[in-house]
Parts: structure tokens; C-alpha cells; sequence
């Protein structure tokens, strides 16, 4: 059986699960600049009714700004890093209905903006991976490990994504939070790429940069839960059986 080599562990599995933002891609180049766009169109909005300049848009998705409004960093387990579309949808729609909007108003205006937002990422094709990554995918399929994708966003996001990527014909199951009744931090993801790819969970770890990634690692039973904080702090990785800096940090040897 092929080993997952992960500092001073050595653990045998048969499959990896990955979660996609900020594990496979860079979740700052790929969603930071949407953010920057959805909070200068939520801004405008809010200046329109009056109410913009009481409103710090950094605290809306848990981001930081330099002082051009670019966004430098993320709060890891805040909003842009673990809210699905929908939830996404419901907190930026929130500070519109606050400053008087209705709220199927609110929520026509917040998926106009976001959807032009994007657009943007789409036209830029801002994504990059993770670094280190494809050599270890590359590693990962040499010992025909089952890999999986589990991820809080849509489908058609994720297989766009993943294309853009270039690293599509590497997963056997990607399971978006559109094909399950539950989300993250519940098992039904984890336990239902296992089915697909006929894992026993014991067999199975599962890399996340979330700690909700963690407990859905957890709650199913799989093998071992692989926190990866590539910005550095690692606090809210406390489920994590173990945490890495980078995919430089995993081998796998059969």
C-alpha cells in the first residue's frame, strides 16, 4: 500500500482527499480580487442609499486591505475562506437590508454584483495553484492513489476551476456542496468521495486548509486529517491531526 510520508509520520493509505480552496489553489489570487470587486460594488451600493462610509467592508468577508483597497490577506476562518456561495450570498445581502434595502431586493443586487465580479476572474483567469502541488498530484497518481476533490463551492465554479488549472484528469470524484444535503463540517462529502471511490475511510486522509476540513475528516473517520496553512499561522487548524506549510512538506512512496 502506498505511504504518505508527512514530516515524522509515515502513514499507508489508498486515497487523498483535497479540499479546493486554498488547498489546490491559491484562495488570495483567485478570490481575493472577487472580493475586491463584490466589496467595491457592495461599497457603491451603499453609498447610493447614504450609508457607505459607516459600513468597514474589510469585516464583511474577513479580509485585509493595504491602503490602494487591495485585498492582502484573509482571515482563515472567516467568510471567504469557508462560506459557501449561498451563505456568501446571505452576508453581503445583509448589509444592504441593514441600510434599509429590502431583502429579495438585497439578494438581486449582492448576486448581480458577485456574478460581475466573477466574470472578472474568468476574463483575468486569475488562478494559480498552491505551490508544489502538481508535483505531488503527480506523485499521488504515479501510485494510483484514488484522489477526490470536497469542496463548499458550486459545481460549475469547481470544474472551471480545476480545467483552468489543468489538473481535472487527476480527480476520480469531485463532490461540490451542490451534491450533498449537508456541508461542511458534516461528513456527507467525506463519506460520499469515499463511496465513489471505493475507500474505506481508514484508507482514506483528506488535506484542508480550513478547520472545518479537519472535522469533516473527523466525523467520517477517515485515516488522518492534513491542516496545510501556507500563509503561516496555524491556530485555527486545532482538529488537524497534523499541519504543513506546503505540499513540499507530503511525499508519497509505494
Amino acid at each position: 500500500m502506498p505511504l504518505l510520508h508527512v514530516k515524522d509520520l509515515s502513514v499507508p493509505c489508498q486515497g487523498i482527499l483535497f479540499d479546493k480552496d486554498g488547498t489546490l489553489l491559491d484562495l488570495l489570487a483567485t478570490w481575493g480580487s472577487w472580493a475586491e470587486e463584490v466589496l467595491l460594488g457592495l461599497g457603491n451600493e451603499l453609498a447610493l442609499i447614504g450609508t457607505g462610509s459607516h459600513v468597514d467592508l474589510s469585516k464583511v468577508l474577513g479580509t485585509s486591505h493595504n491602503a490602494e483597497g487591495k485585498v492582502i490577506g484573509y482571515d482563515p476562518a472567516g467568510p471567504l475562506s469557508m462560506a459557501t456561495t449561498e451563505e456568501s450570498y446571505g452576508i453581503l445581502a445583509w448589509q444592504l437590508y441593514t441600510a434599509g434595502v429590502p431583502w429579495n431586493e438585497a439578494l438581486v443586487r449582492v448576486k448581480a454584483i458577485a456574478k460581475d465580479a466573477m466574470n472578472g476572474i474568468r476574463g483575468r483567469h486569475t488562478i494559480e495553484p498552491l505551490p508544489d502541488l502538481l508535483p505531488f498530484l503527480q506523485q499521488c497518481a504515479d501510485a494510483s492513489l484514488q484522489l477526490g476533490v470536497v469542496t463548499s463551492d458550486g459545481d460549475k465554479t469547481t470544474g472551471e476551476q480545476l480545467d483552468l488549472l489543468g489538473i481535472t484528469g487527476y480527480f476520480h470524484t469531485i463532490v461540490t456542496r451542490d451534491r450533498v444535503s449537508n456541508g461542511k463540517p458534516d461528513p456527507e462529502m467525506a463519506e460520499t468521495a469515499c463511496r465513489e471511490l471505493g475507500l474505506l475511510p481508514e484508507q482514506t486522509v483528506i488535506i484542508g486548509d480550513s478547520n472545518a476540513d479537519m472535522q469533516l475528516g473527523k466525523g467520517a473517520g477517515l485515516r488522518l486529517s492534513v491542516g496545510i496553512s501556507s500563509a503561516g499561522a496555524a491556530g485555527h487548524l486545532q482538529d488537524a491531526d497534523i499541519v504543513v506549510s506546503g505540499f513540499h512538506e507530503l511525499r508519497i512512496t509505494c
